[in-house]
């Protein structure tokens, strides 16, 4: 079970930075998003999402529930606005820069779900060890 803690979380920090990659090519306009102006989604924005995702990726490695969970719901959150934003517009759904930040951010999403369940079974079975060996 350790190896795979450690195996999802090396993945987890990989996707993330993906993201972060693929947020500062769209930032530099390497990557362009169809009929997306300036004042729709100001360089910022990409740069801020990339470096949330590069200290994101590398916060996952420190193996700390809390902070699964707290990037868990970020992320989720992440996606929510794409969709919602979006949810009209599908020349920016199946864009390059559309579909390979939310295909690894899915993949992230569900590695930090395993990440966080198994977080607590680990917690819980290290507890209930413990309490048996105290008794």
């Amino acid at each position: 079970m350790k190896t795979t803690i450690k195996t999802t979380m090396i993945a987890c920090t990989v996707l993330a930075f993906i993201a972060a990659v693929v947020y500062a090519l769209v930032g530099t306009d390497v990557i362009a998003i169809p009929r997306l102006g300036a004042e729709e989604a100001p360089v910022a924005v990409f740069y801020i999402a990339a470096g949330c995702y590069l200290v994101g990726g590398l916060l996952v490695l420190w193996r700390r529930r809390w902070l699964w969970t707290v990037g868990l719901a970020a992320n989720a959150w992440v996606i929510c606005v794409f969709f919602l934003a979006y949810h009209r517009k599908p020349e920016m759904m199946v864009s390059a820069p559309g579909l390979a930040t939310k295909i690894t951010q899915v993949l992230l999403e569900a590695g930090l779900i395993y990440l966080v369940v198994a977080g607590r079974s680990r917690t819980q079975t290290a507890h209930q060890t413990q309490l048996s060996g105290s008794s």
